[in-house]
């Protein structure tokens, strides 16, 4: 399971890992072109829904996307990593002081707005 240290060694070595990526893409990118798109002002999804899973900063985040056929959609719901960090406090922080606790919701590194629904 580890501890609040070891998930504070992981952390670093994430950024680390993460700098050595973006070092390498910086790279890779050509000199001298735009690379800005046109993105249009309004979508319209065809009518259904779907669920898309992707990485985000903080965990998986997931998307849930109800559409009627307009520009508006019918149902949208996001999952956060921080929301679904939460969900195991209860059964890991058992017996530990509140001291403790402090610290172990901490080294998750959750953001409190994403975790409100």
């Amino acid at each position: 399971m580890g501890d609040c240290f070891n998930r504070l060694v992981v952390r670093v070595e994430e950024m680390r890992e993460s700098c050595k990526i973006l070092r390498q893409c910086f790279q890779q990118i050509p000199k001298g072109e735009d690379y800005q798109v046109k993105v249009p002002k309004k979508i319209r999804p065809p009518v259904g829904d779907v669920y898309v899973r992707t990485e985000s900063t903080r965990g998986d985040l997931g998307v849930y996307l109800a559409s009627d056929g307009s520009d508006k959609p019918y149902r949208v719901k996001f999952r956060t990593g921080s929301f679904t960090a939460m969900s195991i406090i209860e059964k890991i922080s058992r017996g530990m002081m509140v001291a403790d606790l402090i610290a172990f919701i901490a080294s998750l590194d959750v953001v409190a707005p994403e975790i409100d629904r």
